[in-house]
């Protein structure tokens, strides 16, 4: 399902389908110090966006002021400079909450720009569940 932004021929929809998100996760990744930039392929569907911000950002107020600021942020750059027929991902990072706006426009038009030009940064390696330091099992077993 997705949401129509505008009507014009450069219209953006909004991204709804945790499916969507998961195949974005696949795609061209581009860090930057506020917000990490997915861009992903989508048959033909046109621009679309989708913001994620996890709770460990901080508390409702401040991932929904967030996420509000990333949506004028791609409201802005996609119709010009979005990837055509391409999902486009922000994920929130702690440092893009007291990042100034106009500081986090020129990172998006940045990593818009290299996504475009297939330079995406390299995937950190993930680790195994279960393995050490992953935080599942962490907690010490009483002996008897």
């Amino acid at each position: 399902m997705c949401v129509t932004e505008t009507t014009d021929e450069n219209h953006i929809a909004v991204m709804r389908r945790r499916a969507d998100f998961l195949a974005a996760n696949r795609g061209l990744r581009v860090a930057r110090p506020g917000f990490v930039l997915l861009a992903h392929p989508n048959q033909g569907h046109g621009k679309r966006y989708g913001i994620t911000v996890t709770k460990k950002i901080g508390n409702a107020v401040v991932r929904n002021r967030m996420k509000r600021r990333f949506r004028e942020l791609l409201r802005e750059a996609l119709p010009a400079h979005g990837l055509p027929d391409h999902d486009h991902v922000i994920i929130g990072r702690e440092t893009g909450i007291e990042r100034d706006f106009a500081k986090l426009r020129e990172e998006l038009g940045m990593a818009l720009e290299r996504a475009a030009a297939g330079k995406g940064d390299p995937r950190r390696p993930r680790r195994p569940k279960g393995a050490k330091g992953s935080g599942h099992g962490s907690r010490r077993q009483k002996q008897a």
